[in-house]
This record gives C-alpha cells, sequence and structure tokens, in this order.
C-alpha cells in the first residue's frame, strides 16, 4: 500500500467517524424535553430507547437521522472515489459505523448500530438493504423481538452483499455484523434466559 492510498483511506475512516459519531438520539432528546435518554430503558442513544420517551416521531426521526449518517458518508466519498479507489466509500460508511457506536463525545458509549448498518447498505447497494429490511421485518413478526430481528438480519447481510456488490460489501458487511453481535451480547443472553421484551411492551 503507496502513502497516497494509505492516507486517503485514513482520512475515509475518519470523515465517516466524524459523522457517524453525531448523537442525534440523545440530541433530539433533550431539544424536545425529554432528558437524558441513557438514564432510561437500556440507556442506549438509539431509536427504540428514544420510542421509551414516549414519542413515536421523535423515534422515527431518530432512526431516519441514524441511517443517513451511514448513508451521508457512503456519498462524500462517492465523489471523490475512481475505479482504482471504489473501496473509499465502504471505508466511509464502516466510519460512520464505528462512530456510531463508540463517539468520542460520549465516551464511546454510542449505538447498537442497526440503523447505520442500514443507512450504509442503502448507500451501497440497495437491493442488498432492501432484503436485510425484509429479513429484519419477517423475523420481527415472527418472534416480536426487535434484537433477535436485527441479529437475524445481520447474519444474512453479508450473504446479500456478496451476492448482489461482491466481496468488498460482504467483508464491510461481516465486520458490522459482528460488531452488532458484539453489542447485542446483554440482548443475546436475555434471549436465551427468556427475558428479552417483545415488541410493543413498554419495558
Amino acid at each position: 500500500m503507496d502513502i497516497i492510498t494509505y492516507l486517503s483511506s485514513i482520512t475515509a475512516v475518519f470523515i465517516g467517524y466524524f459523522i457517524g459519531s453525531i448523537p442525534f438520539g440523545l440530541v433530539l432528546s433533550m431539544m424536545a424535553g425529554k432528558g437524558d435518554i441513557r438514564k432510561i430503558g437500556s440507556g442506549n442513544i438509539g431509536a427504540t430507547n428514544v420510542l421509551r420517551t414516549g414519542s413515536k416521531p421523535l423515534a422515527i426521526l431518530t432512526l431516519l437521522l441514524d441511517g443517513g449518517k451511514g448513508a451521508v458518508a457512503i456519498i462524500i466519498m462517492s465523489n471523490y472515489a475512481d475505479d482504482t479507489s471504489a473501496y473509499l466509500p465502504l471505508l466511509a460508511g464502516f466510519g460512520a459505523f464505528l462512530g456510531h457506536l463508540f463517539p468520542i463525545w460520549l465516551n464511546y458509549q454510542g449505538g447498537k448500530g442497526v440503523a447505520t448498518y442500514l443507512g450504509i447498505l442503502f448507500a451501497a447497494s440497495w437491493p442488498t438493504a432492501v432484503l436485510t429490511c425484509a429479513t429484519w421485518l419477517l423475523a420481527a413478526i415472527v418472534w416480536r423481538m426487535s434484537s433477535l430481528a436485527a441479529l437475524v438480519a445481520a447474519a444474512l447481510a453479508p450473504i446479500f452483499g456478496y451476492v448482489f456488490a461482491g466481496s468488498n460489501l460482504m467483508f464491510l458487511c461481516l465486520a458490522m455484523s459482528a460488531l452488532v453481535f458484539i453489542r447485542h451480547n446483554e440482548n443475546i443472553q436475555r434471549i436465551k434466559s427468556g427475558n428479552e421484551p417483545k415488541i410493543g411492551n413498554k419495558n
């Protein structure tokens, strides 16, 4: 790897990281007078925990903005990528994903990354994103657990990515899916013990 390629790759990741590190769920909740969402529910800054404030519009907006972070990072770097640097948008997307999970502004305590993951997929390969969303929806209908649906979708996303966009997206999905599973460790333990809340429950 030459110095130009190395610097370009690092720049793409950092640009994505700072876009992804914007904690929209926390900012919107505080602006709406809902307080610090890190002190309620799961303590997460994502849309699911924002929903626990009782505001569906706020949760939907958080979902869209968290997804948009990943998409914007890819779109920005796509303007600077050519045939020899087609990997740069994907690196920026991965940076945005890392920024959402580990935002520097919140002592690296961020969200679980599902919405940002989907935003990255929509920008990188919309058929992959559509199938991943459909997988989440089907799993959510069957098991009525948002976390389990996210885990099933994350497990299959690398396969969809390979089929529709090739190995680069597959490897990106593998990395993001591994982090999704790590971030859902507590959910996995509750699923095993039968204590994971079902969709529609307020706890």
